[in-house]
């Protein structure tokens, strides 16, 4: 009997429970959000795509922007820092030795201001450079920001002037466009254009070279150097080569005066063959000496000279 009552027993044993989350479940998780911000929605999709598109376009209409540079070693960092090119950061190698350099790059970056100062164990530089010889300094050269072509004629319009460009084809070595880009300034241009690929940019190298001018002188970069002088060209600018073969000799074109864009090949090789049947004049300079080619500034800078006699 007492058997049966165990077995009739209405008493319950342990039972495991839901932890809260059926009552959590019937709270709801607030309100729906914008189908813009659900996760894998169409809606969602579309606005990222647009979103990409609108920033590509902004990248191609301001010419877009080179990568960071790294100016590595006691005696480059000094010479940057004295040359004004643009830092964002100046790393030392925790317990370096004070030389004099290193206490010339700290006192002109204090002087400039602006510049971040990171002390940094030698790994780590070590790390940033790829093992190259830091010597305990590496400055660091932000990216600097290209303007498009057409900047560069709206630039003149501004200020009233017909534009004065050059644009430089095939050329590599960054001083030679900071030469340029010193000419330009030093001769009323309006800026300096440049191919995006196999071209020289602006490098710490080309900022020194151009003695402080690129702050004020913009430089502007073309997926297609071709394309850029064919539109210049249907916009109404004279579009002038330099050649050692050229047709015309550098003082018998007369449109220097008006808007004109000079074209500056490598040294040796020249204008490519694109970029000399696109010019609407071929010019050699006159060089009684008997040189066979002169470097891209010195070139640009004869040119410049000439273009800004004759609208004096």
């Amino acid at each position: 009997m007492a058997a049966n009552n165990r077995r009739m027993s209405g008493k319950k044993g342990a039972q495991v429970g839901s932890g809260g989350q059926r009552r959590r479940g019937l709270e709801g998780k607030g309100p729906t959000p914008p189908a813009e911000m659900r996760k894998g929605h169409a809606k969602q999709r579309a606005a990222q795509a647009k979103a990409r598109r609108a920033q590509g376009r902004t990248t191609q209409r301001r010419g877009g922007r080179s990568a960071s540079e790294l100016v590595v070693g006691r005696n480059p960092v000094v010479e940057a820092l004295r040359g004004g090119v643009p830092a964002s950061t100046l790393y030392v190698q925790q317990f370096i030795d004070n030389d004099e350099r290193v206490r010339e790059a700290l006192q002109l970056a204090a002087e400039r201001g602006g510049i971040n100062l990171m002390e940094a164990p030698r790994p780590e530089l070590d790390r940033m450079t790829n093992g190259l010889n830091h010597q305990g300094l590496v400055l660091q050269v932000p990216p600097y920001e290209y303007a498009h072509p057409e900047d560069l004629v709206a630039a003149a319009h501004d200020e009233g002037e017909d534009p004065l460009i050059v644009a430089l084809d095939g050329v590599t070595d960054p001083r030679n466009l900071g030469a340029v880009v010193r000419s330009v300034s030093a001769f009323g241009g309006h800026g300096v254009l440049v191919p995006e690929r196999r071209a020289a940019g602006m490098t710490a190298g080309a900022w020194k070279t151009s003695a402080g001018t690129a702050a004020r002188t913009p430089v502007a970069r073309a997926t297609n150097l071709t394309r850029a002088l064919e539109a210049y060209k249907k916009a109404g600018i004279l579009v002038v080569g330099l050649a050692a073969d050229g047709e015309a000799e550098l003082g018998d074109v007369e449109a220097l005066d008006g808007p004109v864009v000079i074209v500056v090949g490598s040294e040796g090789k020249g204008l490519s063959r694109l970029v000399g049947e696109t010019c609407d004049v071929r010019v050699r300079i006159p060089m009684p000496g008997g040189a066979e080619s002169l470097n891209a500034g010195v070139a640009a800078g004869i040119v410049l000279y000439e273009a800004a006699r004759r609208r004096s």
